[in-house]
């Protein structure tokens, strides 16, 4: 297991100082990129991402929670290990979206949004890297885990099979939650509120950590 604190959860006056307090358990920093029309909430975009890129070591996965990725896509300074992830209901073409994203350099993954059957995601699974499921409506944090995701998880993880596609779940991951959607199959643990919601965050990432065991 993986996991990837969500800095969507973190004080915004102090992203990477806050990013830099739970790095050495973090596989990844999930960024959220909202727009305020796909979802009904604004975060940050490309200037403050790869301003974060600064000072810490850790790969970034970046979440498109916006109607146009194929505008901004281009706008992120990525690394080879950076994913970035669109949402397949996004108003993009999801093939032109994938490549595009290619041309940044970065790894490709598509998002879906609870409502969206798994099934139309089997379409792609051969020409990305990741499949976020999420586990919450997107675009605020501290939501409660909806538990019908874990059967679309296992759903995800019986169609991926072999092919090198990580299965990651983003929304509401909790100690008590966390080892079910292991168990399903989700490689790459999305967690905001359950690590910057707490006064202690290595102790939080540790007890995640303990309980996906």
């Amino acid at each position: 297991m993986k996991l990837a604190p969500s800095l969507l959860a973190a004080d915004f006056g102090n992203l990477r100082a806050e990013a830099k307090e739970v790095e050495a358990f973090a596989a990844y920093f999930h960024i959220d990129v909202m727009d305020g029309h796909f979802v009904s909430n604004l975060t940050i975009g490309p200037p403050v991402v790869n301003s974060l890129r600064r000072g810490l070591s850790r790969p970034f996965d970046i979440h498109l929670m916006i109607d146009h990725p194929l505008t901004y896509a281009l706008r992120f300074d990525v690394c080879p290990d950076d994913f970035i992830s669109f949402h397949l209901e996004a108003k993009d073409d999801p093939k032109k979206v994938i490549g595009v994203i290619r041309e940044t350099g970065a790894k490709v993954g598509i998002a879906l949004c609870p409502a969206t059957p798994v099934e139309r995601v089997f379409p792609y699974l051969t020409i990305v890297d990741l499949v976020l499921v999420m586990s919450v409506e997107p675009g605020f944090g501290g939501q409660i885990f909806m538990p019908e995701s874990i059967e679309r998880i296992r759903f995800l993880r019986r169609e991926v099979g072999e092919m090198p596609v990580l299965i990651a779940v983003d929304g509401g991951i909790t100690t008590e939650n966390i080892r079910l959607v292991t168990q399903a199959g989700a490689e790459l643990v999305v967690a905001g509120s359950s690590i910057f919601g707490k006064t202690d965050r290595l102790a939080a990432v540790r007890a995640l950590n303990e309980a996906a065991k």
